[in-house]
């Protein structure tokens, strides 16, 4: 392996040593490398290393990422904010709606990608510079998505802002909530809380610093 290949095995070693810390299997926890802002070469060295869950925030980067990956083994996520005019484009690249927050967002992606996989984001550190639902509004557009025939594989969240808040409420609030509709995927934990997001029964984790390394301030 090259020295870039190297840096990232070595960094994955470490991710998964943090998933069992935090009392997770590897076979459970599914990881998504995210290489927002990164080229497609980090995309690409991903699925070099073994994994096939690829992670985007922005709608643009998603779609010109996968066409220069072009790797029918890839699964694109979409983890940034979706606004409507992009959903056509992404349609037929993403494999995980992750931040579907209302119910315009899930009507468009069922007339663009009927019977998509998609989760609820839910905004539970109650930050009004996040997105999300507010958890009471959960159940009722579950319940819609479904009825476009979405589906509704499970809840995403992200953590507090601040460090040195404890993000464990708000990994089990979702939790709780997930419980109470019948979902079993759970997407929350990044590069900084892994370990406390797994404790709390994450699935999925999205992980980019910690597999990549540091990103560029202008990035």
């Amino acid at each position: 392996m090259n020295a870039l290949a190297d840096s990232f095995a070595e960094r994955l070693a470490i991710v998964r040593q943090r998933i069992e810390a935090g009392g997770g299997s590897l076979d459970d926890v599914t990881i998504v490398a995210v290489s927002k802002t990164l080229p497609a070469s980090s995309a690409r060295l991903a699925l070099e290393q073994g994994i096939h869950n690829l992670g985007e925030n922005y709608a643009q980067e998603l779609v010109a990422k996968s066409a220069e990956v072009d790797d029918a083994s890839a699964a694109w996520h979409m983890i940034g904010n979706v606004q409507r005019n992009k959903v056509k484009k992404l349609a037929s690249i993403v494999s995980l709606w992750q931040t579907v927050d209302r119910l315009s967002i899930g009507t468009e992606i069922a007339k663009r990608a009927p019977a998509a996989k998609v989760m609820i984001q839910v905004n539970t550190t109650g930050e009004a510079t996040k997105a999300g639902c507010d958890p009471t509004e959960v159940a009722e557009l579950a319940e819609g998505l479904r009825s476009l025939g979405l589906d509704l594989r499970g809840l995403m969240t992200i953590g507090p802002t601040s460090r040195s808040d404890d993000p464990r409420p708000a990994f089990s609030s979702l939790r709780a909530l997930a419980t109470e509709l019948g979902l079993n995927e759970l997407s929350m934990g990044m590069s900084g809380d892994i370990e406390a997001a797994v404790s709390e029964g994450s699935t999925m984790i999205r992980v980019g610093t910690a597999l990549f390394g540091p990103r560029d301030r202008a990035n």
